[in-house]
């Protein structure tokens, strides 16, 4: 099922005009249950980019997300007979811990569809509001599919995450907040984008009451939808979508949310995984908060865009909330120093004798070094697999200079996907004796027995000569697998592939394959 048909579809109205919002704001219901946020200024982070930037706290709400806004002002606006037969929603996150605290707010009946790969801390805090949560599916689309049987069966109303003029003008309300507590007249605010809900409301609220506010979207590189569909002039559906920031990973946007973000968005940045890993840090420096990846989407794109385009006046980011999951920040603070160009990840040829690596540490001179991973071969040279602490964003490409011209043979990493959630911990070994071997990475829905489950697809005569996975605490789990297939065998193998149900990419040409383990 397409995720934007019904019953996520929104009804059959007119998009509201930017007045229409603006009166839909000021009459909203949503400070019945939601607070007004803080707006605070980030002294660290203002220092370091010589502007003045604040965040908008929407983490600080009883959800610990915006969400809450405009669940519960759609859900205000419900008849008598709609209260009385209640509500349905698909969510795997914020806008279901919203319609589950706006049905217990209101004494609503609420059904919220999972995916069954949902985290438990979120299934176990919709069910303490008394939500009705079914588990169904491994994604969003599977959860969409079956909250679309529900909501005929049982004749609810179905709550729509984003593309509602409701649920936009709910989250509107931010930007009411920002137009009293921002003292200036011009100022940029950037916005977190996912189906465009938030964004939507908050831009064409703050450019109808104030033209000098600038407002732009910040979108993940690999779930820009919205980005994409500015461009083409029509709503674009993605393929596939980023599995990191799991709370904007959509594969198309609203009908309402597009046309509104037409009229009123200013300008789009997209940001890397590494981006935000990066802002997560600066949040927490700042505020000693632990943002979700989504939450401080807005703070990364902030950062990108003030270096590249500059900006004047004061800087606002979104920060929209702090559901994260505890076991995904040993990946987030992996990744961090990555994001702010503050580490440096290469593959570094030494000869094979004794002093070489004390040898290689004095080229590197003042420079930490922060991970050092090498396994001895019998052969004249050895690779190593580094990390470098840096002082600054531009000694990058510095270090490797120096590097080569002390004769070093270098190889940068630092934006291989793969060599930074695989090889880096699998360093120390060869296996030459692995004929026709074929490395590919998979995802595949986490869950209880996910793997279990993803090992038995494997299951073929063909062996299987290399394999890494890790838990990161996200909704999908990431393998690398080398696969031996004699090449009369690839046709085969290839079919395979297309029936395993689950992305896979080769990566047999990458540089840190190559280098380390083939």
């Amino acid at each position: 099922m397409n995720p934007t048909q019904t019953p996520t579809d929104p009804a059959p109205t007119l998009t509201p005009t930017g007045l229409e919002l603006v009166q839909q704001v000021l009459t909203s219901r949503v400070y019945d249950v939601a607070i007004e946020t803080p707006l605070q200024h980030a002294r660290q982070l203002s220092e370091r980019l010589g502007q003045d930037v604040f965040f908008k706290r929407e983490d600080l709400q009883p959800i610990h997300s915006f969400k809450l806004r405009g669940a519960y002002n759609r859900m205000s606006q419900l008849s008598a007979q709609e209260r009385e037969r209640g509500v349905i929603c698909a969510s795997a996150g914020n806008h279901a811990q919203g319609v589950a605290f706006s049905a217990q707010r209101l004494g609503v009946r609420a059904v919220i569809v999972m995916p069954a790969t949902t985290p438990d801390i979120k299934v176990s805090a919709c069910r303490a509001r008394g939500a009705d949560v079914r588990l169904h599916g491994d994604s969003y689309s599977d959860a969409a599919e079956y909250a679309e049987r529900l909501q005929q069966e049982l004749g609810l109303t179905y709550i729509h995450p984003y593309d509602d003029p409701w649920v936009i003008a709910g989250q509107g309300t931010v930007g009411l907040e920002l137009l009293r507590q921002v003292q200036a007249g011009a100022y940029t605010v950037f916005c977190p984008v996912g189906g465009g809900g938030l964004i939507a409301g908050v831009a064409a609220f703050l450019k109808s009451v104030n033209p000098q506010v600038r407002i732009v979207g910040v979108e993940p590189e690999d779930s820009d939808a919205m980005t994409q569909s500015i461009r083409a002039g029509e709503r674009v559906r993605l393929d596939t979508v980023g599995i990191f920031v799991d709370g904007v990973a959509v594969k198309q946007v609203g009908v309402h949310t597009f046309r509104l973000a037409q009229q009123f968005v200013d300008d789009w940045v997209t940001v890397s995984t590494d981006e935000v890993c990066a802002a997560i840090k600066d949040v927490f420096d700042d505020t000693r908060a632990v943002m979700e990846p989504a939450g401080a989407l807005a703070v990364a794109g902030l950062k990108r865009y003030a270096r590249e385009h500059g900006t004047s006046g004061p800087l606002v980011a979104l920060t929209c909330g702090a559901n994260v999951n505890f076991d995904r920040l040993r990946h987030i603070a992996e990744r961090a120093e990555i994001g702010e160009q503050r580490e440096a990840i290469l593959a570094v040829t030494i000869p094979e004798r004794p002093g070489a690596f004390l040898a290689f540490c004095r080229a590197l001179g003042e420079r930490n070094v922060t991970e050092f991973n090498y396994r001895y071969a019998p052969t004249p040279e050895a690779r190593i697999f580094v990390g470098v602490q840096l002082a600054d964003k531009g000694q990058r490409q510095a270090l490797v200079a120096d590097l080569v011209a002390a004769g070093y043979p270098v190889t940068d990493l630092t934006e291989d996907e793969m060599a930074k959630v695989h090889v880096r911990h699998m360093v120390g070994g060869r296996a030459p004796e692995a004929v026709g071997e074929r490395l590919y990475t998979f995802e595949f829905p986490e869950r209880p027995g996910a793997l279990m489950t993803f090992l038995s697809a494997l299951h073929s005569g063909w062996n299987i000569s290399l394999f890494h996975y890790r838990n990161h605490g996200s909704a999908h789990g990431r393998v690398m697998a080398g696969i031996q297939v004699p090449d009369a065998e690839l046709p085969d193998f290839q079919a395979f592939l297309a029936e395993l149900g689950y992305p896979a990419r080769s990566e047999d040409e990458n540089p840190a394959y190559t280098l380390f383990l083939k």
